[in-house]
């Protein structure tokens, strides 16, 4: 829940970047700069709440990170101008950042090791709910909103909507216990009786910044692959979604209810392909559920970038997406499987943050790609094209990165996290 509100505030400007660059009188590839400020601040918020998190526990910095991230997008539907909704798209990743590594380490040290695959796709995929959330949000906003002539207030409607996330705090508070395996990393002695957890004394302090830092220093090797295999799989991901309702809208001309279908067809294939790649991973192997993943999105670029008719760009949205996604319906367990131990707060997150700090540009690169290389006749950049080529080269990188892992550590697949 927490990962698909956070997607689901994040997508919103995908699918507003022209309506945001007509109001802030801004170029569509100026406006994508804060897709790219999002996502280069989210290895502050991972540092700074994983640190938190393998201090003080899962629980509250979840619950404050949630707080922090829905005020922040209360906050841009109000930007007068456009340094400030930039500055507030760089804010909203720091909170973007914390969310990932303290809910994929809470869940994936509830669950037990042999259903790990299947739930971490589930857990992976709530981005994509969030997407196809965005998506919905997006059509009704604008629908209702060009009945009333107000398409101009449209999009900052949209991030008002994206402060409803701050209601899951009351059911964290209500219903969601901290992290045991968390606790028993502290030395103390635990008690569970439901979903309740009973210390039978304080947790001893512990050195927070330095523990964190020393696990990266002595797993070096396994820190600096981590973050190269996480940059190419982000690229993979946001070379794939952030500019497409831009590709559907601005080269094909479609309306507001055709773009949201596509993109939630999109969303659908990325669902079902992120929970059946993490469920077989649990049987062949998170790398090689991985590399077969790649090869099948690299086999349907052409369908999903270069059709023409909505039927074929539908089939082409789901197709790559069930493949992308798929992929990264194994990571939450991967990378928390590649975690040294008592740093499972700090170190998926951050690494996989850091990846995303080296992609953090895709948006913004492969629209000024296309514009300068792949101009239609009409001079409208060819945005497919674009993504195409560099949708290629992100597939083949993952795997390549995916097989380099053997020679780093061992995928360590069904790990005791306690």
């Amino acid at each position: 829940m927490g990962w698909t509100l956070d997607a689901f505030d994040f997508f919103l400007l995908t699918f507003v970047v022209k309506y945001v660059a007509a109001d802030m009188k801004a170029e569509i590839v100026a406006v994508t700069a804060a897709i790219t400020l999002t996502l280069a601040c989210r290895p502050l918020g991972a540092l700074i709440f994983g640190w938190i998190a393998d201090r003080y526990g899962r629980r509250m910095p979840l619950m404050v990170d949630i707080a922090f991230y829905s005020v922040i997008e209360l906050l841009t539907a109000f930007s007068p101008n456009f340094t400030v909704f930039l500055v507030l798209r760089a804010l909203y990743g720091v909170a973007m950042g914390g969310e990932w590594g303290l809910g994929a380490a809470m869940a994936m040290e509830a669950l037990p090791a042999k259903r790990r695959g299947f739930f971490s796709g589930l857990l992976q995929e709530g981005y994509m709910v969030g997407y196809l959330l965005a998506a919905a949000a997006y059509f009704l906003v604008f629908h209702f909103a060009g009945q009333f002539h107000a398409d101009h207030l449209a999009w900052r409607i949209l991030f008002g909507v994206g402060a409803l996330p701050a209601l899951l705090i009351f059911y964290i508070r209500a219903h969601v216990p901290e992290s045991a395996a968390w606790l028993a990393s502290r030395d103390s002695r635990v008690t569970l009786s439901g979903n309740r957890v009973t210390l039978s004394r304080s947790p001893e302090p512990v050195e927070g910044m330095s523990k964190g830092a020393s696990a990266i220093l002595q797993h070096l090797p396994l820190f600096v692959y981590t973050v190269l295999f996480m940059a190419a799989m982000n690229f993979m991901s946001h070379g794939t979604q952030d500019l497409y309702a831009t590709f559907l809208q601005v080269q094909h001309g479609f309306s507001t209810g055709v773009t949201s279908t596509l993109s939630m067809i999109a969303a659908v294939g990325a669902i079902i392909g992120g929970i059946a790649f993490g469920a077989v991973s649990q049987h062949i192997g998170r790398r090689p559920a991985l590399m077969i993943a790649t090869v099948v999105g690299v086999l349907c670029i052409p369908l999903w970038a270069l059709s023409h008719t909505i039927v074929m760009l539908g089939a082409g949205a789901f197709a790559v997406q069930f493949a992308v996604q798929g992929a990264w319906g194994i990571i939450p367990a991967h990378l928390n499987e590649l975690s040294p131990g008592g740093s499972r707060g700090t170190f998926p997150g951050f690494t996989y943050q850091l990846g995303n700090l080296i992609s953090a540009g895709a948006a913004q690169m492969e629209a000024a790609f296309a514009k300068h290389n792949f101009p239609l006749p009409n001079g409208t950049p060819d945005y497919g094209r674009a993504m195409a080529v560099i949708a290629a080269i992100m597939f083949v990188a993952v795997f390549i990165f995916t097989g380099l892992g053997y020679l780093v550590k061992s995928e360590n697949r069904n790990a005791d996290f306690t």
